[in-house]
């Protein structure tokens, strides 16, 4: 026992990163993941991955060029195809879909390359991700750095709760013409603040969205950061004090997720938490379901003895946004049947609201009409600006990725299954551009890469 310790620690010395020029290559994504919250107080948020694109394309050519073959994930032919149909619907932009405002097509060529830059960058991120060393970035690593997000998540979700309304013009907004700082969508990409402020309950109340602009944004990222948080706790020897501050971390951050009022998350975690518990009790550890119950348990007695359950019970007698996602989805399958291959290259915004077309946005009421059609979810998105085609392409690219690692039983391979299967629970509401394809492209890499790791001697992988 004592020979196979010392021959693990050799291996682990082995494989530890000891030059500058071992974990440089990593600068771009550890930049990235770390330094987030200064890139959303800068204005940058979402845009510093299309810049830290250029490096990590920069990292693929050079280890190319050295002789070093570029990888590719398991299953992208089918997001090659989804590429494909991206480029091909710029083409039908002008297009018109019945029930929607008419637009010159030039005239949504802006928010379509936005998209398709963002999906590039996101692309070069999976590869340079999937492509790195243990030595480069070891996967324990990257782990921790998904873990450090969610902590920033947690206490973006307490900055939104305590102090809902803080907001302030990032150096980035002040670099802008004031003419272009001003349009909604470009102050949404620039401009840092803490929550959203919606009526949803009969007043105005601000739901958690630092540092993902959009609460919508944040708990979908809650969902996928967590499973990494847990990963990288409760999967690794980690000491009693840090598992301490972990579960005081978890305890704490039910208020952002209650006051946040999003069902969607609700929704979420109840899957992430079921799928983890069936996967680790078919692995043999069936005390997880002990602790499942354990855990709802402690959930159900905070809601029922603090005002956390009366938001609670408030939130569901009152499905406000029901009405108008029922009608987009109505929309996004009648417009999926005008262009059923390759759909319209984009979204699009309806003509009035669901009662009538007379009825559209204004100040006074900004969410009475002219809704965004693929906008209440990544699947309706998908079939109406992607087609069928398209929508293959992307979901069966996640799709082949949950049923190729489906053996991995380690803490990875859990936790990375659970982030994509939770995310198809989330697509039905949820849109995934940007952050949230982010970390779905991470989980996948973070697959990829133990699927094909060696096993170092005397490492225990879960039976």
């Amino acid at each position: 026992m004592v020979t196979a310790l010392r021959e693990r620690r050799r291996h682990a010395r082995a494989w530890r990163p000891l030059t500058p020029e071992a974990w440089l290559p990593a600068w771009p994504l550890t930049g990235i993941l770390l330094l987030y919250p200064l890139w959303w107080a800068l204005g940058l948020g979402v845009l510093i991955f299309p810049l830290a694109a250029v490096p990590m394309a920069w990292y693929l050519v050079k280890a190319q060029a050295a002789g070093r073959s570029v990888r590719l994930p398991p299953g992208f032919l089918f997001w090659v195809v989804f590429l494909a149909v991206l480029v091909i619907g710029v083409a039908v932009l002008g297009a018109d879909p019945t029930g929607t405002v008419p637009e010159r097509g030039l005239s949504r060529i802006p928010g379509a390359l936005f998209r398709l830059g963002e999906y590039a960058a996101l692309t070069v991120l999976l590869l340079y991700a999937g492509n790195l060393t243990e030595r480069e970035l070891p996967l324990a690593r990257l782990v921790k750095q998904l873990a450090w997000l969610f902590v920033v998540t947690v206490a973006g979700g307490l900055l939104g709760v305590f102090a809902g309304t803080f907001e302030f013009t990032s150096p980035i907004e002040l670099l802008l013409p004031e003419h272009i700082r001003d349009k909604g969508f470009i102050r949404s990409l620039v401009h840092p603040y803490a929550a959203q402020i919606h009526d949803i309950l009969g007043d105005d109340r601000p739901r958690p969205a630092a540092p993902w602009g959009y609460t919508n944004t944040w708990g979908n990222n809650f969902c996928l950061l967590m499973v990494w948080f847990c990963a990288a706790v409760f999967g690794a020897a980690t000491r009693r004090r840090t598992r301490l501050l972990a579960v005081a971390c978890l305890a704490v951050s039910v208020i952002p997720v209650v006051i946040s009022l999003n069902r969607g998350l609700w929704i979420g975690l109840g899957v992430a938490a079921l799928y983890a518990a069936v996967r680790l009790a078919v692995a043999g550890r069936i005390w997880v379901i002990g602790v499942l119950i354990a855990g709802l348990a402690a959930v159900g007695a905070a809601l029922a003895v603090t005002p956390l359950g009366d938001v609670v019970s408030a939130r569901l007698d009152n499905g406000k946004s029901n009405g108008v996602r029922s009608y987009l989805v109505e929309r996004a399958v009648t417009g999926s049947t005008e262009s059923p291959l390759i759909g319209f290259g984009s979204t699009r915004t309806t003509i009035g609201g669901r009662n009538s077309i007379t009825v559209g946005e204004s100040h006074d009421c900004e969410r009475c009409g002219n809704f965004t059609i693929g906008g209440n979810g990544q699947f309706w998105q998908l079939i109406f600006a992607h087609g069928l085609i398209g929508t293959i392409g992307y979901l069966g690219f996640f799709g082949y990725g949950i049923w190729r690692f489906r053996r991995d039983r380690s803490p990875v391979g859990i936790a990375g299954s659970c982030a994509l299967v939770g995310s198809f629970a989330a697509m039905f509401w949820y849109n995934t551009l940007v952050t949230p394809l982010a970390f779905m492209f991470l989980a996948y890499a973070l697959l990829w890469r133990n699927d094909v790791r060696p096993q170092l001697p005397g490492e225990k992988v879960t039976p």
